[in-house]
């Protein structure tokens, strides 16, 4: 699957559909992907969340519309997918630094321009910081044992991850040892979409993989991971970069592999290198995979 051409359809159906309620689904169904992963896509490639992107381009498709009709600014504003002329007008002037009226009678031709931006930041990261080849393999059927959380991700104008995970991980990091049948020393964010119909929420667990199901400690869940082909990548640095190893992920690599993501768990993999502090510490992050058609 070629991701930037699927991206590509949602973009194009976005720009047909300026002046009609549009939903994420809709969008989705027309770049045949899933709603979160298009959006995980989108906001990988633009930095930009897909609602305040649309946002952009109706206030942008108002331009014209002011310039060269005779509109009531209100009739603009509701086709702009605001409730009220007040609302559009404030938005309006924050971007422009005037409000729909002056423009109008300025006749101030502004053209608003969203664009795919790589920061040095980001640029030396994807170079110095990630194994840009990935280990495919194939994960086996695992029990999983820890706590769960919903939350929205960074895809999101909802985003409350710094309210949801840190929180999560610090009440269950010194309680792992109550697992009874742990295996192996690695820890887990297991994260998948929520199963609730039209949501952002995600699913997140933060776990440990057990031989058998025992007496499971409160408050904690067992769970189980299918087994999967996964591309494991080894992201070096500070763990609050790895959104940076994330987006690479799914922007740069995926997008040119022979691959496609199965909508199963994405992984968050903690071993002995990882150093919560550290330049130098090590998180793994792994995706499920299938081959393209």
């Amino acid at each position: 699957m070629n991701y930037l051409i699927q991206v590509q359809k949602g973009i194009d159906f976005i720009e047909t559909n300026l002046d009609f309620d549009i939903s994420i689904e809709d969008i989705a169904k027309q770049a045949g992907i899933s709603r979160w992963h298009f959006q995980r896509i989108f906001k990988a490639l633009t930095k930009e969340t897909l609602k305040s992107y649309i946002r952009s381009r109706r206030l942008a498709n108002a331009l014209p519309k002011l310039l060269s009709t005779n509109q009531r600014i209100i009739d603009i504003a509701l086709t702009a997918g605001y409730e009220s002329q007040e609302s559009f007008s404030r938005s309006f002037k924050k971007v422009y630094q005037l409000n729909p009226n002056e423009y109008r009678k300025l006749g101030k031709k502004n053209q608003f321009v969203t664009k795919v931006q790589f920061n040095e930041q980001y640029l030396r990261h994807i170079n110095q910081s990630i194994s840009l080849t990935p280990i495919i393999y194939q994960q086996p059927s695992m029990i999983m044992a820890g706590v769960k959380t919903l939350f929205y991700s960074d895809d999101s104008e909802k985003n409350n991850i710094s309210e949801k995970l840190p929180p999560l991980w610090a009440s269950f990091i010194p309680r792992m040892d109550e697992i009874p049948h742990r295996i192996g020393g690695e820890a887990y964010g297991v994260i998948t979409t929520a199963q609730q119909k039209d949501s952002e929420l995600l699913e997140y667990f933060a776990a440990v993989a057990v031989s058998k199901k025992g007496t499971i400690p409160e408050g904690m869940v067992y769970f189980e991971l299918e087994a999967a082909s996964y591309a494991r990548f080894k992201h070096i640095g500070y763990p609050e970069r790895l959104d940076d190893t994330v987006n690479y992920i799914y922007s740069n690599w995926l997008m040119r592999s022979d691959y496609q993501h199965s909508y199963g768990a994405d992984l968050e993999i903690y071993g002995d290198q990882y150093r919560p502090d550290s330049a130098d510490s090590i998180v793994e992050y792994a995706i499920p995979l299938i081959q393209s058609q």
